[in-house]
């Protein structure tokens, strides 16, 4: 009888610890879940900013006498910021680093493009060149919107696989901490990009 005791307590404490790990990890999961739909917020952001700038240069194009060259650097940098791809089950910090620095140089050469209409009466004043411009300022604002969500997701996520005891059960199956996006040196003072379409040069 006292065997059958012994034996039903270390079975009942087999089945919490079981079921406390099984639930550490289930919550862990569903954190790395969410870091990873954030990540897709961020990708999908960043593409519809992609999606427009051919149009944009393509109306900048039609403006004979515009620097070619502005629109040759938005043209690399584009093509150069398609090719670094990251994996959102691998959110490394060099990773993030690596995709930030070749998103910032697109964000560069788009400002200088920008900056360049201004010499442009005539492209300024065009509808269609205005209206895309408007739609970028916009993508621009939702990828800074999902920027934070996802470095906010990360944080409760990097949190949750270093508290004990969640960090013993991250490190048995491999959770590892994920990257932020961190700010650009001079991020404090934002740039001056003008939208104001009423101005003619």
């Amino acid at each position: 009888m006292k065997k059958y005791s012994v034996l039903l307590i270390v079975l009942a404490l087999v089945i919490v610890i079981v079921s406390w790990g099984v639930s550490i990890y289930n919550g862990l999961v569903q954190k790395d879940e969410a870091a990873q739909a954030a990540w897709s917020q961020v990708e999908n952001v960043y593409q519809r900013r992609m999606d427009l700038i051919p149009n944009l240069v393509n109306t900048v194009k039609g403006s004979a006498d515009f620097e070619r060259s502005t629109l040759q650097d938005v043209v690399e940098a584009r093509a150069a910021a398609t090719q670094v791809k990251v994996d959102a089950d691998n959110l490394s910090e060099a990773d993030i680093a690596r995709f930030q620095k070749a998103q910032d140089a697109l964000s560069g050469t788009l400002s200088r493009l920008l900056v360049s209409v201004e010499r442009y009466p005539e492209l300024k004043a065009n509808q269609n060149f205005r209206d895309l411009q408007a739609q970028l300022e916009g993508t621009e604002n939702r990828i800074t919107v999902e920027r934070k969500k996802f470095n906010e997701t990360v944080r409760v996520y990097n949190t949750a696989i270093r508290r004990f005891p969640r960090n013993m059960v991250a490190s048995m199956f491999g959770f590892g901490k994920k990257g932020y996006f961190e700010a650009e040196q001079g991020a404090e003072s934002a740039p001056e990009v003008s939208f104001d379409f009423g101005k003619q040069a």
